[in-house]
């Protein structure tokens, strides 16, 4: 098989030479390697000019989105099968020997990867541990593979259309779930790992979970959860405090409330603080919960914006 690697990428000249050292290093180095970028006003064209381990062919399409440019570079490869990862993470040396191995990609048409925090300091730890999945969390039947982390067929990425185009973000998910309706079950391959840097302030991560939602709002996904946290925080919360003024043990259910809410990254964050000092654990278990109602108001505000644009541009999902 010929395997096609494919990156999108935007003024990334901070993120790439790990990506490109990791790319290098591949036990089994693709065939050809096509990045997209979406119009770079950084130095990310030279760097990607510059490499020399491996030949990286430049597809410039400025103002492109996610979407748009994965096609575009899709479109521009010649293998039977397209490994897909991201600008900001570093590839395993065996991610891709793992991810296309023959029996999988070719019984399944999509192969998906798995990601780890790349996380060094007391608020990467809390974020890592708040926001990534572990594979202890994974249904291997119902895991939708994030594109920083897949292989599939060029013949299935035709078969579906491609990336939705019309989707800035989450669009990753809506082509997971055509490759889904058509190709079900994926081949799972949670030993081809990337590592993920989560956002590096409260600010950025406040902005990328605002998009998140944006994006669902855009596509009609995970009404129910959006639907659930609204209920939590307008109506549950107020509502306890109400019935506090006349039972004050009620208060008692914010503390229940809490222990549920924030028991799972914690559990998560407990293996990492090995990692801290004492101080940075210590920063570490305050950050979780700012980093959980951060990403909560956060969609809650950006999920309606996205519904906005999908009740308006109709004609636009094409």
């Amino acid at each position: 098989m010929k395997i096609s690697l494919i990156v999108t990428v935007l003024n990334e000249a901070r993120s790439l030479p790990a990506l490109l050292d990791s790319i290098a290093a591949q036990v089994r180095r693709p065939d050809e390697v096509i990045i997209c970028d979406g119009g770079s006003t950084d130095n990310t064209i030279e760097l990607l000019r510059g490499e020399r381990r491996f030949p990286v062919r430049v597809i410039e399409r400025p103002g492109c989105n996610i979407a748009q440019g994965r096609n575009a570079a899709i479109a521009a490869t010649t293998g039977e099968v397209i490994a897909s990862t991201d600008a900001g993470v570093r590839l395993d040396p065996q991610w891709l020997d793992r991810l296309v191995a023959q029996d999988a990609i070719l019984r399944h048409n999509v192969a998906a990867g798995f990601f780890l925090p790349d996380v060094h300091t007391p608020y990467e730890v809390a974020m890592g541990a708040t926001v990534l999945p572990q594979l202890a969390d994974v249904q291997p039947e119902k895991f939708l593979p994030s594109s920083r982390s897949i292989a599939f067929t060029k013949a299935a990425w035709q078969a579906v259309g491609g990336y939705p185009e019309w989707l800035d973000y989450c669009e990753d998910l809506v082509f997971d779930f055509a490759l889904l309706e058509k190709y079900r079950p994926f081949a799972f391959v949670p030993e081809a790992l990337v590592y993920f840097k989560p956002r590096g302030s409260l600010r950025s991560f406040f902005r990328q979970y605002y998009l998140y939602a944006r994006g669902d709002g855009k596509a009609n996904l995970w009404l129910k959860r959006h639907l659930i946290r609204y209920g939590t925080y307008l109506v549950g919360l107020p509502g306890i405090a109400l019935l506090s003024l006349v039972q004050p043990w009620f208060l008692a259910l914010y503390v229940i409330g809490a222990l549920l809410y924030l028991k799972r990254p914690y559990q998560r964050l407990g293996p990492a603080l090995r990692s801290l000092s004492r101080s940075g654990r210590l920063r570490a278990i305050g950050w979780v919960p700012l980093i959980r109602v951060a990403g909560d108001i956060a969609k809650m505000m950006g999920y309606p914006v996205g519904v906005w644009w999908r009740l308006t541009h109709k004609s636009d999902k094409s």
